[in-house]
């Protein structure tokens, strides 16, 4: 394969995802602080529990995109703060169960309006068909690289 034959790096789409994912993350970063007045993985940790609630740090750490090592610190932050519950979890003794409190779906909300507000200012440039064609693309990529990751975790042997 020589280099006439290879897309430019930055006309790839991962290289175009990671790029506008750290752009927006630097803008987002900011605006968590300013109008949430929390850092931005505290913020998408509270998104998701106030979204899926009750949750575990396994469902969280997934739901955020994170590991579990950052999520269960996350939480713990988050209980800390009065935000978060953590209850017992009735199907694994040795789990437990996030929910929100009053005071956290107070901040929850005032998260979601700051989310819902960074993107339109993401994707407001796109027009409502854009954006919804756009959706669904995005839709089938995520379907297909969790097939391909679920492929990839099979045994050998199992393919």
């Amino acid at each position: 394969m020589t280099r006439s034959t290879v897309a430019p790096l930055d006309r790839t789409l991962t290289h175009r995802l990671h790029t506008l994912h750290k752009l927006s993350d630097r803008v987002s970063q900011a605006a968590y602080l300013e109008s949430a007045r929390m850092p931005m993985s505290e913020g998408r940790c509270l998104a998701a529990i106030g979204a899926f609630e009750p949750m575990s740090v396994n469902d969280l750490a997934r739901g955020a995109n994170l590991n579990k090592g950052q999520a269960s610190r996350a939480a713990q932050v988050l209980v800390d703060q009065g935000l978060v519950r953590k209850g017992a979890n009735g199907d694994d003794a040795r789990g437990v169960v996030l929910t929100l409190t009053a005071k956290g779906r107070q901040q929850w909300q005032r998260v979601m309006l700051l989310i819902e507000r960074r993107n339109r200012e993401i994707f407001g440039i796109l027009s409502d068909a854009e954006r919804a064609h756009f959706g669904d693309m995005l839709d089938r990529l995520i379907a297909q690289a969790r097939s391909d990751l679920a492929v990839g975790d099979e045994p050998a042997e199992s393919r």
